[in-house]
């Protein structure tokens, strides 16, 4: 079993970025028209979906045969919807996006995230546990 490595707060923060910058550098590399069609269509792919994933991880959620499975499904949901926040910004970013895509996408990505992440949180508690 692998084991967790817990990284302090901002070296994460700082690898994630790291990361996100040589994503958006990869992205770039090139102007071609067969480079730029390909890239685009990795990144709406990508988009479409971590974003089909959420709705479908809730639907299952549903259905769920227990509470631990409920708390499960929406874990995976809210991970998608971190990956469709990664992904619109990396859209954004590499000008993959008009403008009002961007700002109509982005903050919807942003709030479903935040309910969806909710919900987790929720599940996640004991029952009959109080907010703390």
């Amino acid at each position: 079993m692998a084991s967790f490595v817990h990284v302090l707060p901002g070296m994460r923060r700082e690898i994630h970025e790291r990361a996100f910058r040589l994503a958006l550098r990869v992205a770039r590399l090139r102007r071609d028209p067969p480079y730029a069609r390909m890239v685009r269509e990795v990144v709406l792919r990508q988009m479409i979906r971590s974003a089909a994933s959420i709705g479908a991880n809730l639907e299952e959620a549903t259905a769920a045969q227990s509470r631990a499975d409920f708390a499960s499904k929406v874990a995976i949901a809210t991970k998608e919807a971190r990956e469709m926040q990664y992904w619109l910004r990396l859209g954004h970013e590499a000008g993959l996006l008009r403008e009002e895509e961007w700002l109509t996408l982005g903050p919807e990505a942003r709030e479903v995230a935040q309910v969806v992440s909710a919900i987790a949180r929720s599940a996640s508690r004991p029952p009959g546990s109080k907010l703390s």
